[in-house]
């Protein structure tokens, strides 16, 4: 069964500075296991967990197994590579299980688009230098788009405006109905805007009657 962890503000290093939050522990890279190395492990994976924005310890776990695999360097995996991504991972701090699969990529591309960048500058064939081109800019652009993806998602909850009192001076123009505002966008309630439409067009056709 998945054990929740509870997400909570990391402790300080030490009790006479309160201004510096916990580090985030190292992992440690075995041929056959990855260890979490902090002095109490149950600590070590609450942090861990609060750096990549992991909601339970399965989680954590996953992606810490995804990112060992995206530090490969020489077919092996580094852990130098993994330390830096973990720490990038928790400055852009996740904040939903959406935001920590998201972010594990971007530092993923970024890795592959920076090994992309080496191979350009060590190559003097052109052939190679235009296919390591290539992939270094379609992994730019991929980076670039999940920088944009992340910040719609963050901003996906703005709430919309409502318009309800509208002051028009002379020679200006006015919208019919409730305008609401959402995302730069104006416009109007199609159904109020109909209705009293409806309205003016009724009232003029009954003076024409009467006269």
């Amino acid at each position: 069964m998945t054990t929740a962890l509870e997400r909570r503000i990391p402790s300080p290093l030490a009790a006479s500075d309160r201004s510096v939050p916990a580090a985030t522990p190292r992992v440690k890279l075995y041929k056959r296991r990855i260890a979490i190395s902090h002095p109490d492990p149950q600590a070590g994976e609450q942090l861990l967990a609060e750096a990549l924005g992991a909601p339970d310890r399965d989680a954590m776990h996953g992606i810490l197994r995804q990112l060992v695999k995206a530090s490969v360097v020489g077919q092996k995996p580094d852990e130098a590579n993994l330390a830096f991504m973990i720490s990038t991972i928790g400055s852009i701090a996740p904040k939903d299980s959406i935001e920590a699969m998201l972010v594990s990529q971007m530092v993923s591309v970024h890795m592959a688009a920076m090994r992309c960048a080496c191979r350009l500058a060590c190559t003097d064939d052109l052939a190679q230098q235009e296919g390591i081109a290539r992939a270094l800019t379609r992994l730019s652009r991929t980076f670039a788009a999940q920088v944009e993806a992340l910040n719609r998602h963050r901003n996906s909850d703005e709430r919309a405006i409502t318009v309800q009192n509208l002051s028009v001076q002379d020679g200006g123009r006015a919208i019919v109905g409730n305008v609401t505002q959402h995302a730069h966008l104006i416009g109007a309630d199609p159904d109020t805007a109909s209705g009293a439409a409806g309205e003016a067009e009724w009232a003029g056709a009954t003076q024409g009657a009467s006269a």
